[in-house]
C-alpha cells in the first residue's frame, strides 16, 4: 500500500440511476462523464492533477492537493447546474438527469489492488448517501444539490471566496452508521422533522402514503361519527343505554326461527285484498296484505 496523500474528493451521483432500463442508464453514464470533465476543465483541472475511480452511479475523482479548491467549487455552482439545465430542457424525462454532489479533503492511500482507502474517503461516501442530501436534491427544482465536508468549509468556504457566497452554505448533522458527521450543505436544507431515511426520525413525507384511511383498507365500512344522519347520537338517552338481551337458545328452540310480524285483532273483522275475515279470529300471522284493514264493525253494505 502507498503511502497517504492529501487529496480533494470530489463525488457525483446520479439520482434514481436504477429507476432506469439498460440504454437510459448507458446514456447517463457518458452524460455523467462529460459533465464531470467540464466542470473539472472550467477549473483549471486537467488530467493529469486528478485520478477517476468509477462506481456504476456514480464518479469518484481524486484530485491533487495543488488544485484550486476555490476555482473547483466555483465551477460545481455555476457550470454544473448551465450544463444540467442544457441536457435537461431537450432530455425526455426518463433521461433527465439530476446530480448529488460532495467536496471534501482529506488523506487517501491506494492498496496493492488499486483499491482506495482512507478514512476521509469513507466519511466523504457516508455523505455522498446521506438521505439528507437526497432529501435537499428531492425537494428543490434545481438539478443539483452540494454539501461540502467541515474541513473544506473550515478552510474555503467560510472566507467567502468570489463565486463561493459563504452565506449560501448551511450547517447540517448528517447521521451515519459510525455516528454523527458535521457538513455544509449549499442551498435551502430540508424541513425539520421530516424523515430522511434514518431511524428514529420524524414525519415520513416521502412517496409512499402514511397512514389509514378511516374504516381502513377493503370492506371494513369507517366508524360511526355522532351527528352522521343514520347515527344515534350520543346522548344522555343513548350514552349509557344496556345492549339489548339476546334470547337464550335452549334445547327445545336451537333453530326456530325469528318470530315473523303478528297482527292482533280483538274483536270487530278485518278485511284482505277485498276478502273479509269475520268472527273471532285472532293471531292472524304471516302473509302478505293488501288493501284495507278495517277495525270495529262494519255495515252490510261495505260487505259487497
Amino acid at each position: 500500500m502507498t503511502h497517504p496523500v492529501s487529496r480533494t474528493i470530489l463525488l457525483l451521483d446520479i439520482e434514481r440511476f436504477s429507476d432506469r432500463d439498460d440504454v437510459e442508464q448507458a446514456y447517463l453514464r457518458r452524460m455523467l462523464y462529460d459533465v464531470t470533465d467540464r466542470a473539472l476543465e472550467t477549473a483549471g483541472i486537467d488530467e493529469t492533477l486528478r485520478t477517476r475511480a468509477d462506481r456504476g452511479d456514480s464518479v469518484m475523482e481524486l484530485i491533487d492537493a495543488n488544485a484550486p479548491v476555490t476555482a473547483l467549487l466555483r465551477a460545481l455552482l455555476t457550470e454544473v447546474p448551465v450544463q444540467l439545465r442544457a441536457l435537461n430542457r431537450m432530455a425526455s424525462r426518463s433521461a433527465q438527469m439530476r446530480l448529488r454532489g460532495v467536496v471534501a479533503g482529506g488523506y487517501v492511500a491506494v492498496d496493492d489492488l488499486d483499491g482506495w482507502v482512507g478514512s476521509d474517503l469513507n466519511h466523504a461516501c457516508r455523505l455522498l448517501d446521506a438521505a439528507l442530501l437526497r432529501a435537499a436534491l428531492r425537494e428543490r427544482p434545481d438539478d443539483f444539490a452540494l454539501c461540502v465536508s467541515d474541513s473544506v468549509y473550515q478552510g474555503v468556504v467560510r472566507h467567502d471566496h468570489p463565486g463561493v457566497p459563504a452565506a449560501d452554505f448551511h450547517r447540517v448533522t448528517v447521521g451515519t452508521k459510525n455516528g454523527p458527521l458535521t457538513a455544509w450543505l449549499h442551498g435551502p436544507v430540508p424541513p425539520a422533522g421530516e424523515d430522511h431515511g434514518e431511524r428514529g426520525a420524524g414525519e415520513d413525507h416521502g412517496e409512499r402514503g402514511a397512514g389509514e384511511a378511516p374504516g381502513g383498507s377493503g370492506d371494513r365500512p369507517a366508524p360511526a361519527t355522532p351527528g352522521t344522519p343514520g347515527t344515534p347520537r350520543d346522548t344522555e338517552d343513548t350514552r349509557n343505554r344496556p345492549a339489548p338481551a339476546t334470547p337464550e337458545t335452549t334445547e327445545d328452540t336451537p333453530n326456530r326461527p325469528a318470530p315473523a310480524p303478528v297482527l292482533d285483532v280483538n274483536g270487530g273483522s278485518v278485511s284482505f285484498g277485498g276478502g273479509y275475515v269475520a268472527g273471532d279470529q285472532h293471531g292472524v300471522s304471516g302473509g302478505r296484505v293488501t288493501g284495507d284493514v278495517v277495525m270495529g264493525s262494519k255495515t252490510d253494505g261495505d260487505r259487497s
